[in-house]
């Protein structure tokens, strides 16, 4: 967003003018790794990003972080003066009891798919869908795999080619309005998540939590807690044996499905919701602006008690 090639002067030139007017600021770190580095340009670029965000961090009031610092490699894990604070859930309260009584029995099991990574990640993720939807569906039987949001219509040609002549139904939604993707969540199974490691970022994996959708994808660099306390089967990244095992028993096994299901609602209470993620914003920024705390309705004990995270 900063810059077209990837080299985000801008960001420091807007910390800048902010500061020489006297303006406290707090800057929110997004998306702070990055392990793509195969070119030289490539290593030269995230350099000097990490050097950027380095300088952002020291000329900001206050740093907030969407992992925890010590998943951050351009920083001492020992400094405090980032707050971590996952991302939030972007999905209404109505889909956080929508299943509360349990999956509903039916002969065929539902997966999602909530969003494709475009350009040279399609091919190699599609590859990895389809090995380990199949690999679940010798198992458990025929399966309906619904793909939607960002790039599911351009992975559309290569998912049914790789689903052609099996026992796997696809269906292919593309882009959807808020409601119709918390509908589709709720009504599935299970959320794949292939779209690298899933972290406190990964909003289109943390979707799946307010609706007690169990998760089955990879772990990587910046997977931890509070994530990891949600309803999660994970395996190493890349190891598409594994997860086509994990998604097997979670799709066969009802004990292990409701297991997860109900740490979902849990970390969903505790760590994911909007109320939890906005009291997190509070204590931080209210520790220089007490106006903040004094003009703000208190919120459920939930929200204040649990959303520190866990160590």
């Amino acid at each position: 967003a900063w810059s077209r090639r990837g080299f985000p002067f801008g960001v420091l030139a807007v910390l800048a003018l902010l500061r020489a007017r006297g303006v406290r600021t707090a800057v929110v770190f997004h998306e702070v790794r990055d392990d793509r580095a195969d070119r030289l340009l490539d290593r030269f670029r995230i350099a000097f990003q990490y050097a950027v965000m380095r300088t952002a961090f020291r000329w900001a009031d206050h740093s907030i972080l969407t992992v925890p610092v010590e998943q951050v490699p351009w920083l001492n894990p020992l400094q405090t003066k980032a707050t971590f604070i996952p991302v939030g859930a972007n999905i209404s309260e109505a889909g956080f009891s929508t299943k509360s009584n349990g999956r509903r029995p039916r002969a065929l099991r539902t997966l999602a798919v909530f969003g494709v990574t475009g350009g040279v990640g399609i091919a190699p993720e599609c590859a990895d869908i389809g090995y380990v939807v199949k690999h679940a569906s010798n198992r458990v039987g025929p399966l309906r795999l619904v793909v939607l949001g960002r790039g599911s219509e351009q992975a559309e040609p290569m998912l049914r080619r790789e689903f052609d002549a099996t026992h796997v139904e696809v269906s292919v939604l593309g882009l959807q309005p808020a409601k119709d993707i918390e509908r589709t969540l709720c009504e599935a199974d299970v959320l794949l998540f292939v779209r690298g490691h899933i972290s406190t970022r990964r909003s289109s994996a943390i979707a799946a939590i307010p609706c007690g959708l169990p998760i089955v994808g990879y772990r990587g660099p910046e997977t931890g807690g509070p994530i990891t306390e949600a309803g999660v089967e994970l395996v190493v990244q890349g190891d598409r044996e594994a997860l086509a095992e994990a998604l097997g028993r979670v799709l066969a096994e009802e004990d292990l499905w409701r297991q997860l299901h109900q740490r979902n609602l849990r970390a969903y209470a505790e760590h994911f919701s909007w109320e939890a993620v906005a009291e997190r914003y509070i204590q931080t920024l209210a520790s220089d602006c007490p106006q903040i705390a004094l003009s703000t309705d208190p919120l459920p004990a939930h929200a204040v008690s649990s959303a520190e995270p866990k160590p």
